[in-house]
């Protein structure tokens, strides 16, 4: 398999700070300043006091954020500070994913690099991830493109800088003092600062421009992520409906070159619903798939209109029934919804496919009758067995942090439980849907559509549970395109 990874592609660096690292950092910083944007956080980092009243809210708080950082001086203090101390890996969801496809036997695996450094190419598989431009050149050409956009953005990062995401893991329990007031962290959690502005554009390096609308016919699929990044505004002047415009432009030339090519668009956590929403209904009609978190089905309450609360508690009827609505409003013909307890997916028979089959002329006659019909039982067997791959693959990651290829990545996977609470909500299913046990999953119809479901695959000490999701996005359509190709 061929397959295009857009767009987000950075370097995480993880650090876990305790409390007495916070506490000398809140000694060097004055009392009311710090205080002032505790009470009151700016909610982007413009000074070094900024990062370590967005650090301390959220270690006092327990809670999780991610912050822009808006000045070199910052980026240059916490890359000199923290960088050759933390765990350095590939960060963003196109990178995440690009490495996992590589690893479990995709040929050719080309992925959008913003700022292609030593450092970022380093973290990439080795296997078949393929760079469009020489690593020397795509460099200084990512130095100039910074250049030149900084020349428009004089108030923000400066040029030739990685995109590093900052990562600050803290731990339940974790004691300081501010200010004279003990503070015990009450949760796990993170807070992260971002020195990524190319990403927050969705920015496309020309190599990887070229080589898609060029090699559009060679590809399979495109898997593309990123849009959670978007600002409503940027400093030019421009809005993110720019930046959706220009990405919708881009993928309407793919298809136009190659009418059998994939796409998947995988969400995330936005900055606000109504981008959430543009998002979403812009490139429902061009997918012909869309991933997201229970999290994330809940921001969009307002289209499918199932209450919040059953999604937010992975409720295997409430998730089914907001994800069909959510997908015959748009005429999407696949929605893959993950979880930590169930994976489910709503989706049309053959979608993507050219060409009418025995199953689409039924369906299209309102035949839901025969649930047991070899047809129907293939459709689902086949979706569950990507599903399946998918979530083996997450697993394994989780249990030992890496993939090295499909034999290690099985054999990982048979030390994992299934999830008990996935396996209650697979039995809510098939009494809420009237749904059919097909392996290890099930399936059910409703409105047009055929739901899957499937526990996932759960470890007991993860190693990691970062990049989770988008290791399992990147399975099971993986799987979901060989099984097309062999169909």
């Amino acid at each position: 398999m061929n397959i295009l990874c857009g767009y987000n592609v950075n370097i995480d660096s993880v650090y876990r700070i305790n409390g007495a690292e916070i506490q000398e950092l809140l000694g060097s910083f004055e009392k009311t300043e710090i205080l002032e944007k505790i009470e009151n956080p700016p909610g982007k980092i413009s000074s070094e006091s900024d990062f370590v009243a967005g650090l301390t809210y959220c270690m006092k708080n327990g809670c999780g954020a991610e912050w822009l950082v808006f000045e070199n001086a910052v980026f240059e203090f916490l890359k000199n500070r923290y960088f050759t101390k933390s765990l350095v890996r590939m960060g963003g969801n196109a990178g995440i994913m690009a490495n996992v496809l590589s690893e479990m036997g995709a040929l050719r695996v080309v992925p959008n690099v913003a700022f292609p450094s030593k450092t970022q190419l380093s973290l990439f598989s080795k296997k078949a991830v393929y760079f469009p431009d020489s690593p020397l050149k795509a460099e200084t050409e990512a130095e100039q493109n910074q250049d030149a956009w900084h020349e428009r953005n004089i108030h923000t990062s400066s040029s030739s800088q990685d995109p590093i995401h900052f990562v600050f893991d803290f731990s339940k329990g974790e004691t300081f003092s501010l200010y004279g007031t003990e503070i015990r962290v009450p949760r796990e959690n993170r807070f992260i600062a971002t020195c990524d502005h190319l990403n927050f554009r969705l920015f496309t390096s020309p190599a990887f421009e070229n080589y898609a609308l060029n090699h559009a016919g060679e590809m399979d699929g495109a898997l593309i992520s990123g849009f959670h990044l978007l600002l409503e505004t940027y400093p030019d002047g421009s809005t993110y409906k720019d930046v959706l415009e220009n990405s919708f432009s881009q993928l309407k030339a793919w298809k136009a070159k190659n009418e059998r090519l994939r796409i998947h668009v995988e969400l995330g956590h936005f900055a606000s619903r109504e981008i959430g929403n543009s998002v979403f209904s812009k490139f429902a009609g061009i997918s012909d798939s869309i991933g997201m978190n229970e999290d994330e089905l809940s921001m969009f309450n307002s289209l499918h209109g199932i209450p919040a609360e059953g999604l937010l508690h992975m409720e295997a009827e409430a998730v089914g029934k907001a994800a069909c609505k959510l997908a015959s409003l748009y005429g999407l013909g696949n929605l893959f919804i993950h979880t930590r307890e169930f994976v489910l997916a709503v989706f049309k028979p053959d979608a993507g496919n050219s060409g009418r089959s025995v199953i689409s002329e039924k369906w299209a006659e309102g035949k839901w009758d025969q649930k047991e019909s070899p047809e129907l039982l293939k459709a689902a067997g086949k979706k569950l067995e990507a599903m399946g791959f998918g979530l083996r693959c997450a697993g394994a990651y989780a249990a030992s942090g890496r993939l090295e290829g499909r034999e290690f990545m099985e054999k990982e996977a048979l030390k994992l439980q299934e999830s008990r609470f996935g396996r209650e909500q697979l039995q809510l299913f098939l009494k809420a849907f009237g749904g059919t046990v097909c392996g290890q999953g099930a399936f059910a119809l409703m409105e047009g559509y055929m739901l899957c479901i499937l526990p996932t695959l759960l470890c007991k000490s993860p190693i990691t549970t970062v990049g989770l999701g988008d290791t399992l996005t990147a399975g099971t359509f993986l799987r979901g395109l060989e099984l097309d190709v062999q169909a």
